[in-house]
């Protein structure tokens, strides 16, 4: 074994090969030598154990997918920094082709036919190609495919280069294991937007309670995986990562923690707010602790005393956005936000009938494990062929499947046979009315046709909120996070409707979704709208995901009240059950 010079992080190696994947895709490489580095890069991000540690102990085999000829080439990225067969690949194929990859509509064979045919080898060649209409003519494209290429750049340019929470919180985590192993670290902890728990994180915020900050400052600052030190004083540092992440680090003395933890968690707008509140107590707040004129400084352990000592209430990190959370807590009006322990209920999730990847007696006993106490079973409807919809056949062969879980669990749980239908693009429902008043449990979600015009997409979606068998509108603008923006509604028009109608608005709890937002799902509880958390679990680890739908909930202000499934179980069922006329 050679030795261990360089560190990579198992989500910078999923990176490198998924490079190599995509190269070997547009060189035309036979697809099960393509698959074999998509399935390392995957498994790469999915390992709990550090792949450093792995190699150290001659491990690298038991990765899924990984083999002698792969486990040389991380073992040779471990020890020089550097992989031979992606340099090469590099000269054979320009990478700046891997540009165009992220331009919905444009894979690799036409990436490969557009440098092949048309020498365009960048996006800023491809979009002055389609701009001068020189791609109508070229294999499989026309005048159509030009503007919804156009469209693509368009939409990549509103790109924001932010990651998901899942992601972000992975990559915390990896730096956390690390800060709290240095010998001068008492305690490490996430900070900034990532605490706060927003839908996108840009660069991660840590914080080091620590009496030496120096050598822990150096070490960070030097640590392999940092590409370059964008600032170092006594207390913070600021370094940007291999992969483009750009980390801070806080530290202060274990005395000064609630002070430093606010500072560090934000939002900025918040914590402008707090030091106006200081000011009228006559004292100047920073991550240090609070100055009186005198100059005297007082520190402050915890959070809670510097919220008490400005004469409020503790708030919650999720609410840190100043939008009137300040004011509620000198009010005493703080909302009581909900948690993950509240939710009773699943609503939305799939099995083997689409495209899930568990039974459904599976998915019933990861919900009993969790906690559950009601499971809605709520596989596609037959227009969504790509996910293995179900006919009406189907559906009804499923019903009794179901009866047949249902009759073995007893009162473990109670299962609801749901379905998520379509929104045709025509706003018709995908299942006939007397097929859906058969069901327990309606959601009407938007999958196609999310670029219609305003006007268009609205229409589709109101349709669906005032047909009474539907019972919740499932992620409703369809977005996916980081970078696919939702339908473009008419949310002034969407939300009164969803209160007349007394339908349920989804907040789907996957991190790549998130949908509805904070900002409408407080909107909603604002009207009265009644809001669901689900996971839209497709195995039965996704229904984990649950953390993530209550930090949008929370950030929304969302209460128990608010959320149909931490309502008790007969309080849900009698709600479905009076949403419309069903034979349940």
């Amino acid at each position: 074994m050679s030795p261990h010079q360089i560190q990579y992080t198992n989500a910078e190696l999923a990176i490198l090969f998924e490079r190599v994947a995509s190269l070997l895709q547009i060189k035309g490489e036979v697809v099960f030598k393509v698959r074999a580095y998509q399935n390392v890069a995957e498994s790469l991000r999915t390992l709990a154990e550090d792949v450093n540690s792995l190699y150290a102990e001659d491990r690298l085999g038991e990765i899924p997918g990984v083999g002698e000829a792969i486990s040389k080439k991380i073992e040779e990225l471990l020890t020089t920094g550097k992989l031979e067969f992606l340099e090469k690949l590099e000269q054979e194929v320009p990478p700046s082709l891997l540009e165009l990859l992220q331009v919905p509509d444009v894979g690799p064979k036409r990436v490969a036919m557009l440098w092949k045919e048309a020498g365009i080898t960048s996006l800023a060649d491809l979009a002055a190609a389609a701009q001068a209409h020189k791609l109508e003519g070229l294999p499989g494209l026309g005048a159509k495919s030009e503007a919804r290429i156009l469209a693509g750049i368009e939409a990549l340019s509103r790109r924001t280069g932010r990651m998901s929470l899942e992601v972000a919180r992975s990559r915390a985590d990896e730096w956390l294991d690390w800060l709290r192993q240095q010998p001068e670290v008492q305690r490490g902890e996430w900070a900034g937007s990532l605490r706060r728990w927003k839908d996108t994180i840009g660069d991660l915020d840590l914080i080091a309670l620590s009496d030496d900050p120096a050598p822990l400052l150096a070490r960070f600052t030097q640590h392999p995986s940092v590409v370059r030190v964008l600032g170092q004083g006594e207390n913070k540092a600021s370094v940007e990562l291999r992969d483009g992440t750009r980390i801070q680090l806080w530290s202060q003395p274990a005395s000064r923690l609630g002070s430093l933890w606010i500072y560090a968690t934000g939002s900025k707008a918040h914590n402008i707010r707090l030091r106006e509140v200081a000011i009228q107590h006559k004292y100047s707040l920073s991550e240090r602790g609070m100055e009186g004129a005198d100059g005297a400084l007082t520190e402050y352990a915890q959070e809670e005393d510097v919220y008490r000592a400005l004469g409020m209430a503790w708030i919650a990190p999720e609410l840190r956005e100043d939008r009137g959370e300040v004011e509620a807590a000198l009010g005493g009006k703080l909302p009581d936000l909900i948690e993950v322990a509240d939710i009773r209920a699943e609503l939305h999730c799939h099995s083997t009938w689409s495209d899930g990847v568990a039974s459904i007696a599976e998915m019933a006993e990861a919900a009993i494990q969790r906690g559950r106490r009601v499971l809605a079973i709520t596989d596609h409807s037959a227009s969504l062929g790509i996910a293995n919809g179900l006919t009406v056949e189907r559906l009804r062969q499923k019903k009794a499947e179901m009866e047949q879980v249902q009759a073995k669990l007893g009162n473990r749980l109670r299962l609801l046979h749901g379905t998520e239908v379509d929104i045709l693009a025509d706003g018709t429902i995908d299942y006939p009315d007397e097929i859906l008043a058969e069901l327990d449990i309606v959601i009407a979600s938007l999958h196609s046709s999310l670029r219609q015009p305003r006007e268009a997409v609205t229409a589709r979606l109101l349709k669906a909120i005032r047909n009474p068998h539907v019972d919740v509108i499932g992620h409703p603008s369809g977005r996916l996070l980081p970078n696919r923006e939702g339908a473009d509604l008419d949310w002034d028009v969407i939300l009164p409707a969803a209160a007349q109608s007394g339908i349920a608005l989804e907040i789907n709890a996957s991190p790549y979704r998130l949908d509805l937002t904070d900002v409408y799902a407080r909107r909603a509880i604002q009207l009265g709208i009644p809001l669901t958390i689900n996971t839209d679990a497709h195995s039965p680890n996704e229904l984990d995901l649950t953390v993530y739908g209550v930090s949008v909930a929370r950030r929304a202000w969302a209460s128990p009240q608010h959320v149909i499934n931490a309502w008790s179980v007969d309080k849900l069922l009698a709600w479905l059950k009076g949403r419309g006329t069903r034979d349940s």
